[in-house]
């Protein structure tokens, strides 16, 4: 009878609980990154509000879901100074253990279990940006200006560069 009894809860479980509730979260750790590094950042949620900042780099906790069948998108506001400040997005994905419901969960981890609890929706591992800097500033040597190579300017100004002929 034990052996009909277990059965009976691993089926009972099975059908009560979501693939992606089992083997996913719903909360998942988010790397923020920037180069150059020490960028101050802002996140805010789908309804403008702060729900955390920092200093990159860092790791921080955030929610995949905004609500039932519902996943969280959250805007990050990159700020340095001397640099142009950079806007980025971090969207949830549909987490692939949902779709494992159809073979193991059922339409109750499908409809229910995992768009309840939000596990049916993941976060990125990692957001990085690279921010560029707003003004170039001239070296100057003992006799006053001096040269650059093209490789000391960012690539994003290189195509502003005017060669210069005699």
């Amino acid at each position: 009878m034990s052996f009909i009894k277990s059965i009976f809860i691993a089926v009972f479980v099975s059908l009560i609980s979501g693939c992606a509730t089992i083997v996913s979260d719903s909360i998942y750790p988010v790397s923020i990154g920037s180069s150059p590094e020490g960028v101050l950042f802002e996140i805010r949620n789908e309804d403008g509000m702060k729900v955390h900042s920092g200093r990159t780099p860092a790791t921080i906790t955030l929610d995949a879901h905004n609500g039932f069948f519902d996943g969280a998108t959250y805007k990050v506001k990159f700020k340095k100074d001397g640099y142009y400040e950079q806007d980025s997005i971090i969207d949830s994905k549909l987490d692939g253990w949902y779709v494992g419901n159809l073979l193991f969960g059922g339409f109750i981890g499908l409809l229910i279990v995992d768009p309840a609890t939000g596990a049916m929706w993941k976060l990125p591992k990692y957001l990085s940006v690279s921010m560029p800097e707003k003004e170039l500033s001239m070296k100057s040597g003992e006799n006053g200006l001096q040269g650059l190579s093209i490789n000391d300017f960012p690539i994003q100004y290189r195509d502003k560069l005017i060669p210069i002929t005699d």
